[in-house]
């Protein structure tokens, strides 16, 4: 065998990045689950001793996470003073209350981790593994992680993108988010559009009641209701406006689900669907937005869509001409890119 040490340093160069990049995960939940990134934040520049005196944590651990922090480029770090600050972005990635908070992503892959076994089983056996059965952690980091771009993108840009429907939604419309996890999408929603009735359907009870709580909390619970219930056969009709955001791909049946959605819908009423920023090739997503949700969906979205039957598991990075077709199959004469970010392709469907 002739190895070309070119090639081979190259290698070893990612594979040193990504096992890094491993505890780099486990650092960024403990910085978050500590409020260490905030507690730099407060004190910046600051020496270890302030930033655990800060967050009331053990100086010796800090001084090295910090050291951490700083090899991987999430804290700035000065040689000559011996202190640690966050430049404006890395704060607002990291730190701010009201940021991307991106530290809450790491939560996911640490969650998965905990089911290794059985997801391993599964993927030797041809099994599954149910959103339900994944540690609590993953279904927070999920929404933290999608959170965000939901907050900065869906009342003013993807709703506006729609076709006549942001007119429907402050006229006062009927909404059902489908697949509404915590919640964040709902409440988004209804809090925007106070004329409309929105109801968020998930099959999680947990999740729902969870949600529940968001609503009581935001002061909205007047006009947003949370029910237990699946995708193909959640309750009610004459619906103006069905979402699903970033949960059609991991559904066993997403055909079935989007065929309801089709019957439950006015006649001119619209789907909204975001879903994860893909291409239609495998050759398309070979970048690091592809290789992120490639690896979650080996692990949590074809896992859980391979529970149940007919098993159909999309993936994650399904791609717009997969999901297009799917929806004509369910009966939709109209499918359009209505809008996309780096992370999300946004698809109207109309009967």
């Amino acid at each position: 065998m002739t190895l070309d040490e070119n090639r081979l340093n190259e290698l070893l160069g990612r594979f040193v990045t990504d096992f890094g990049g491993s505890y780099q995960a486990l650092s960024a939940v403990l910085g978050d689950r500590l409020g260490l990134y905030r507690a730099l934040q407060m004190t910046m520049p600051a020496t270890p001793e302030e930033v655990a005196a800060e967050a009331r944590a053990a100086e010796r651990y800090v001084r090295e996470w910090l050291a951490g922090q700083a090899a991987g480029g999430y804290v700035t770090y000065d040689p000559a003073s011996g202190r640690y600050s966050l430049t404006e972005e890395q704060a607002f990635l990291l730190a701010d209350t009201g940021g991307l908070q991106a530290a809450a992503a790491f939560h996911i892959p640490v969650a998965v981790a905990k089911n290794i076994e059985r997801i391993t089983e599964a993927v030797r056996t041809g099994g599954g593994f149910p959103w339900h059965d994944h540690d609590p952690e993953l279904f927070e980091g999920v929404e933290r992680f999608f959170r965000p771009g939901y907050a900065m993108n869906l009342v003013s840009s993807w709703i506006p993108a729609l076709d006549g429907v942001e007119a429907k939604l402050r006229a006062g419309a009927r909404v059902a988010d489908v697949g509404c996890g915590h919640g964040s999408s709902t409440l988004l929603l209804a809090d925007a559009f106070p004329a409309s009735e929105v109801i968020g359907f998930d099959y999680h009870p947990a999740s729902i009641d969870l949600a529940r709580k968001r609503a009581v909390e935001a002061g909205i619970s007047d006009r947003v209701s949370f029910e237990v219930a699946s995708a193909a056969d959640f309750p009610g009709t004459d619906y103006d406006l069905v979402a699903i955001f970033d949960a059609l791909h991991d559904m066993p049946d997403p055909l079935g689900a989007a065929k309801h959605i089709r019957e439950v819908l006015e006649e001119d009423g619209t789907l909204l669907l975001v879903e994860p920023m893909a291409g239609d090739r495998v050759e398309d997503n070979l970048n690091p937005v592809g290789r992120l949700y490639y690896g979650a969906s080996t692990v949590i979205c074809v896992a859980h869509s391979m529970s149940a039957e007919p098993r159909t598991a999309l993936g994650a990075q399904a791609g717009e001409a997969t999901l297009t077709e799917l929806l004509h199959d369910a009966g939709f004469g109209s499918v359009r890119r209505a809008a996309e970010t780096p992370f999300n392709i946004v698809l109207e469907a109309r009967i």
